[in-house]
């Protein structure tokens, strides 16, 4: 027969485990390591998307020099001499589309999606005669706009590609 194990009278034992503020004060710290990293995760999403508006107009404008060699003028009945990129809301951040072409240029403008949480974005390349450029024309608030307004910003400073 086993002697029971009495505990002196006075003494607790200590139950194993973690106590309230001790789980209190992990959920702190996790809420402001959560409340730090989320914007740096956002723009770092929403910089990823741009550059699928960067490369759709560079391809779109390779696509319409071949137009041009092929036909001596980037308009088509009044329209570009190449159909647009096609857009589905589901899974494209940017929409572009081709406008005011004639003989000598044409104007690309990539429109964010604003589903995709890149409403806010619009990027323009104008092709004419003089030469190319590219501009930012719209951005969230929060980014700045890159002076001088002559490329694609990237960045919330307003860097560009």
């Amino acid at each position: 027969m086993q002697r029971a194990r009495w505990l002196p009278t006075g003494s607790r034992s200590r139950a194993a485990g973690f106590t309230l503020i001790e789980l209190m004060i992990v959920v702190a710290v996790i809420g402001i390591l959560a409340a730090a990293a989320y914007p740096l995760y956002t723009e770092y999403v929403q910089r990823s998307r741009i550059t699928e508006a960067t490369a759709t107009l560079n391809d779109m404008r390779v696509r319409m020099e071949q137009y041009f060699q092929d036909n001596r003028t980037y308009a088509n009945a009044g329209a570009c001499g190449v159909g647009d990129p096609p857009f589905n809301a589901a899974e494209s951040s940017f929409q572009v589309v081709c406008g005011g072409a004639n003989a000598n240029g044409y104007t690309l403008n990539a429109n964010g999606n604003g589903a995709k949480g890149m409403g806010s974005f619009q990027y323009r390349l104008l092709v004419n005669a003089g030469g190319v450029t590219r501009s930012t024309v719209g951005v969230p608030a929060t980014w700045a706009l890159p002076a001088p307004n002559t490329c694609w910003a990237v960045r919330k400073s307003g860097k560009c590609s």
